[in-house]
């Protein structure tokens, strides 16, 4: 397969052609599917995303709790926790599920330093997605600390409408506390008092934001 075409027909400006040639030398393309998990605790990392198509969450595991949802990840984006596990040589403390359908190239690790030193535009995309990943896990540690689980939850179902490009969530209730780190019983509550104050309708496994 043509990764350099695909990459181009991507991001025809995000890189140099020198930089475009060894990507398409160097990297795999992979397709993914919604509920796949592409990167695991405790796996060692070989490969940093650049995600072309669809979203993925990234979420932090909680041994004796569950899960939380620190960000998502669109199209030109990477991922901060993997970037970080790849240059410090460790094993990932994040797992990177499907939200949807999508594809994505995987960079291998030792290109990495590499690239920083030779190209201005891998310096650039690198540092810029790793400052955009910070403010976004920033942005959920203000959601722990300053909101209630009302406010955290609006937030998320925008996020995820945000994600759909639309406004039809495909989510369980039990989907939702999870991420969410709460109970089923806590999120079912919170549904049906924001369908009440008129911010979404509910049905069987599907919520529309009005």
């Amino acid at each position: 397969m043509d990764i350099k075409g695909v990459l181009k027909a991507y991001y025809p400006d995000q890189f140099e052609e020198g930089l475009m040639d060894e990507i398409g030398k160097a990297a795999q393309l992979f397709q993914f599917h919604p509920q796949d998990i592409l990167i695991d605790m405790g796996q060692a990392i070989t490969s940093m995303p650049i995600l072309l198509e669809g979203a993925i969450k990234i979420m932090r595991e909680d041994y004796g709790e569950g899960e939380l949802l620190l960000y998502f990840l669109e199209k030109g984006d990477t991922c901060a926790m993997t970037m970080a596990c790849c240059l410090g040589d460790k094993r990932s403390n994040i797992r990177a599920i499907a939200e949807t359908e999508g594809s994505v190239l995987m960079i291998p690790v030792q290109k990495m330093d590499e690239w920083l030193a030779k190209y201005p535009s891998w310096r650039k995309y690198v540092f810029d997605s790793y400052n955009n990943r910070m403010e976004e896990m920033l942005e959920a540690i203000d959601n722990l600390a300053f909101k209630d689980m009302s406010g955290r939850l609006r937030t998320y179902l925008l996020n995820v409408a945000t994600i759909n490009k639309g406004r039809v969530i495909n989510k369980t209730h039990l989907e939702i506390a999870n991420e969410l780190n709460t109970s089923r019983v806590v999120i079912s509550r919170l549904l049906k008092s924001l369908e009440k104050e008129g911010f979404l309708l509910l049905n069987r496994n599907v919520i529309t934001i009005k």
